[in-house]
């Protein structure tokens, strides 16, 4: 299932007006097939993390092996290392099917603390990706690459370098 079938609010119907595919809703990527460059199918998006200190999305949480959703294992992978493909309506993401099932993993009941700057190195290290540096869509344009961030504390106080936030 594609994020068009997904799409309630019809906003990627109009590619010309809509925010797609630079703009997406996360909701709509949920479940969306991820696929390698020799046409595998490496599973589908089960989880959309995001780094509430920056806004960024920070991970894809992929469901990839088992039988019938049985003895699937989960992968934290970067956004950045995601490719968009807007002819397939899918990801691309660049590993074979032995270096997925290699990856550093976990299963569902066993999350492990995705907010630690180890487990970041160690899940940016395996897949060549650095922190914080977007990803690129099947035109090439980057996405996801603003260096912007949360300008209050989620206490809402003020900022003196935002005379606006009072």
């Amino acid at each position: 299932m594609s994020y068009l079938d997904r799409d309630t609010f019809g906003i990627y119907r109009d590619t010309d007006s809509g925010p797609g595919p630079r703009l997406m809703g996360a909701d709509t990527l949920m479940g969306e097939d991820v696929y390698n460059r020799m046409d595998e199918d490496l599973g589908d998006i089960k989880e959309i993390m995001l780094d509430m200190q920056t806004g960024q999305v920070a991970y894809a949480v992929l469901s990839f092996g088992g039988i019938l959703g049985m003895g699937n294992k989960l992968f934290a992978v970067p956004f950045q290392a995601l490719e968009l493909d807007t002819v397939n309506k899918r990801f691309i993401l660049d590993v074979s099917k032995e270096r997925l099932e290699n990856a550093p993993g976990f299963d569902k009941d066993n999350w492990p603390d995705m907010a630690s700057a180890e487990f970041s190195n160690t899940i940016h290290s395996y897949y060549g990706t650095t922190p914080g540096a977007g990803y690129r869509t099947s035109s090439g344009s980057v996405m996801g690459s603003s260096t912007s961030t949360l300008q209050s504390d989620l206490g809402g106080g003020y900022n003196p370098s935002n005379p606006g936030n009072r």
